[in-house]
């Protein structure tokens, strides 16, 4: 799953709330699907500059990620490049593509279409929250070795 970060989970969240005010989701637009809506809230492209680019190679977000190499000098590779720079892997932009990854999937609890916004946004929120706890485990106050009672 991605890195553990603040930005991250800010960026996951940022994305679920444009898409939820935005009546531009269409999930057969590389720029304004899935990953098209990240894409855009992480390197703040637009919808038409993503699908633009995504329309120099071959095939959606699947066939892109499958092809992807950074020194190929596509536009696409470089966006995708921005992504995985920025915290997420390649699992994680085929995942959020199909709503499929299994750790999202169990803790939403119930199947998600991957081309029904509302089922987007609940994944982005819940990826969010699980990468949220991750980052909070990993936060150890020190002990005063006292207990204090009120």
């Amino acid at each position: 799953m991605a890195n553990i970060s603040i930005e991250v989970i800010q960026a996951l969240r940022a994305t679920a709330k444009r898409m939820s005010k935005s009546p531009d989701y269409q999930w057969g637009h590389m720029g304004a699907c899935n990953c098209g809506f990240l894409a855009q809230e992480v390197t703040r492209l637009t919808k038409k500059e993503i699908h633009t680019r995504a329309m120099e190679g071959h095939g959606d977000w699947n066939e892109q990620l499958n092809d992807y190499c950074p020194t190929s000098g596509l536009r696409m590779d470089d966006l995708i490049s921005e992504l995985l720079n920025f915290g997420f892997d390649i699992d994680d932009l085929r995942h959020l593509e199909k709503l499929s990854d299994p750790k999202v999937l169990q803790a939403v609890g119930r199947h998600l279409s991957h081309n029904n916004k509302l089922d987007v946004i609940v994944y982005l929120e819940s990826m969010a929250g699980l990468l949220e706890n991750e980052l909070l485990a990993e936060v150890k106050l020190p002990s005063t070795g006292e207990i204090v009672y009120f």
